[in-house]
């Protein structure tokens, strides 16, 4: 099994998290220093930041945070204000994906390394949801030209659905998770975003959530997110 799917099963982290520990040289296996690509035999032994990684047994947890601004979206217990230690659930668990220190909204965190495996891969094309205000006028060609898709980070973004809400706000449904990708959009077309929002992820919404407050999935919503992700081929 290749290493990063190893730890996120295990419930560590995801296993995107799982190749930046990489990089930085913070896993073993047997003593060795991985590798990016390696893979675990059964009877191997990983090791991160020289503690073995224990295995997930408990129950499976599936949690919606309504994040406030300022949290960082990592299980990085070195970085002040982690997602982690601010949420302090009593079993470990991990971020699906990310939301940038400066936006706010909705998160998803479980123990269920499959899950996130199935999330955090774009080209499934999940629907997540944003409110965005930006510092001036929204124009007809502003929504255009989001909704066609905008040339940021050497490639022009997936065409999208976007709604003018008010004069500044707008509504975007992306089905695509580039690096800061409406802040970038925004910026591209000569406008800055004042505050971003995300308030959907696929099914799951925040459900008059209060910032800084977290709730289990309920069992049907859950039901319909297993569904969805389980028509994956």
């Amino acid at each position: 099994m290749l290493i990063n799917k190893y730890i996120s099963e295990t419930g560590f982290c995801s296993r995107r998290e799982t190749n930046r520990l990489i990089a930085a040289g913070r896993i073993t296996i047997n003593g060795r220093v991985c590798e990016k690509g390696a893979e675990v035999e059964p009877h191997d032994v990983v090791h991160i930041d020289g503690k073995e990684i224990p295995r997930n047994d408990s129950e499976p947890v599936y949690i919606a945070l309504n994040k406030p601004i300022g949290i960082v979206c990592t299980a990085a217990e070195h970085v002040e204000g982690n997602i982690i230690q601010y949420i302090n659930y009593p079993s470990r668990i991990f971020a699906i994906g990310r939301l940038d220190k400066a936006s706010e909204g909705l998160i998803l965190l479980t123990n269920d390394g499959g899950i996130v495996n199935k999330m955090m891969r774009s080209e499934h094309n999940h629907d997540k949801e944003y409110v965005v205000t930006v510092d001036k006028p929204i124009t007809d060609q502003f929504v255009k030209s989001m909704s066609e898709g905008v040339e940021i980070l050497d490639v022009v973004t997936k065409p999208c659905e976007v709604y003018r809400q008010s004069d500044n706000v707008f509504r975007i449904i992306l089905t695509q998770g580039l690096n800061l990708q409406i802040r970038r959009m925004c910026k591209a077309l000569g406008y800055r975003v004042l505050k971003l929002e995300r308030v959907r992820i696929m099914n799951i919404t925040l459900d008059q959530l209060e910032r800084g407050q977290w709730r289990q999935l309920e069992q049907e919503e859950l039901e319909i997110l297993l569904s969805q992700l389980n028509e994956i081929k």
